[in-house]
C-alpha cells in the first residue's frame, strides 16, 4: 500500500516467507510443529534444572538463562507469523511493530552476553578451578546473569526508537514474517542516516565484544586442556564445552551477516532467511544440544523421568511430604 505525507500509519503488513498461498498450510503446520517442539524443550530444560539438585551450578544457571531467552525471543515473532499464514488480513498494529521490533532486539543482545557469561564460566571452572566457588559465587552469577538483560533492553530500547521516529511514508507493507530493523529502514521517507549508523555500530560492538569474550575465553581454554596429560582428562574437559562451542557456532554463524551491513532490497530478502536460523533453528537445537551431549543433563533426566515412572506406577503423588 502506497502512502502520502499526509497518511498517519496505523497497522504494517507483513509480507511473510512467501507469498504462494499454495505453500501457507504446509509452513503453518511446519512451524507450528517447530515451535511446540522448542518450547517443549527449552520449558523441560528450565524445569529438568529447577528440579535436580545436581543440576544447582553456575553452568546449569546460565544454561536456564539462555533456555529462557530462547523461548522468548522465539514466542515473539512466532504466534504472528502463525497466525498469518492462516489470514487474508496479514497486519500488526503500529504500537505491537513497535514491541515485537524492541523485544525481538533487546532479546537477541540478552543472548549474546548470556553466551558470553557461559564462556567465561567455563574458562575459570577449568582455568582456574581451585577458585571456582569464589570467583562464580552466588552473587557473581546473579550480576553476571541480570547484566545482560539490564543492556540489552535498554540499547534495543534506544534501537526500537530509533526505528519508529523515522516517517514512513513510501509504504506499510513490511517484507519480513516480523518487524525487523532492515526492512522497516526501507520504508522511510525521512533521513535513515542516524538509525542505519546506530543499527551498524550497535550490531558490530556486541557482535564482536561478546564474541571476543567467548574466543578469548576458548584460547585460554584449549591452552589449559592441551596441558592435561591424561587423554580421558582432556576428553573430560572438552566435553563440558563442546555443547557451548556448538550453540555459539550456530547462534553467530548466522548474525554476523543479518545486522552489519546497510540494508538494501537484496539484503533484506536475504536477512528473512537468515532469521529463519536464529528464530527457529537455533531455539530449537539448543536444548538437544545440551541435552544430547552432556552427562549431567542426561543422567537427570533419566532420573526425573524414572522417579516420574515409578510413581505414576504406584499411584503416588509427585512430591510425598513423607519424603521432605
Amino acid at each position: 500500500m502506497l502512502l502520502t505525507n499526509s497518511t498517519k500509519i496505523t497497522e504494517f503488513i507483513l509480507l511473510g516467507l512467501t507469498d504462494r498461498t499454495e505453500l501457507q498450510p504446509l509452513l503453518f503446520v511446519l512451524f507450528l510443529f517447530v515451535y511446540l517442539v522448542t518450547v517443549l524443550g527449552n520449558m523441560g530444560m528450565m524445569a529438568l534444572i529447577r528440579l535436580d539438585s545436581r543440576l544447582h551450578k553456575p553452568m546449569y544457571f546460565f544454561l536456564s538463562n539462555l533456555a529462557f531467552v530462547d523461548l522468548c525471543y522465539t514466542s515473539t515473532a512466532t504466534p504472528q507469523m502463525l497466525s498469518n499464514f492462516l489470514s487474508d488480513k496479514k497486519t500488526i498494529s503500529f504500537i505491537g511493530c513497535f514491541i515485537q521490533c524492541y523485544l525481538f532486539i533487546a532479546l537477541l543482545l540478552t543472548e549474546f552476553y548470556i553466551l558470553a557469561a557461559m564462556a567465561y564460566d567455563r574458562y575459570v571452572a577449568i582455568c582456574d578451578p581451585l577458585r571456582y566457588s569464589v570467583k562464580m559465587s552466588r552473587r557473581v552469577c546473579i550480576c553476571l546473569a541480570m547484566c545482560p538483560y539490564a543492556y540489552g533492553f535498554s540499547d534495543g530500547l534506544l534501537q526500537a526508537i530509533l526505528t519508529f521516529r523515522m516517517t514512513f511514508c513510501k509504504s506499510n507493507v513490511i517484507n519480513h514474517f516480523y518487524c525487523a530493523d532492515p526492512p522497516l529502514i526501507k520504508l522511510s521517507c525521512s533521513d535513515t542516516y542516524i538509525k542505519e549508523h546506530a543499527m551498524l555500530i550497535s550490531a558490530g560492538f556486541n557482535l564482536s565484544s561478546s564474541l571476543t569474550i567467548i574466543l578469548v575465553s576458548y584460547a585460554f581454554i584449549i591452552a589449559a586442556i592441551l596441558r592435561i596429560k591424561s587423554a580421558e582428562g582432556r576428553h573430560k574437559a572438552f566435553s563440558t564445552c563442546g555443547s557451548h562451542m556448538m550453540a555459539v557456532t550456530l547462534f553467530y554463524g548466522t548474525l554476523f551477516c543479518m545486522y552489519v551491513r546497510p540494508p538494501t532490497d537484496k539484503t533484506v530478502e536475504e536477512s528473512k532467511i537468515i532469521a529463519v536460523f536464529y528464530t527457529f533453528v537455533s531455539p530449537l537445537l539448543n536444548p538437544l544440544i545440551y541435552s544430547l551431549r552432556n552427562k549431567d543433563v542426561k543422567q537427570a533426566l533419566k532420573t526425573i523421568l524414572g522417579q516420574k515412572v515409578i510413581r505414576t506406577a504406584l499411584f503416588l503423588p509427585p512430591f510425598n511430604k513423607r519424603q521432605q
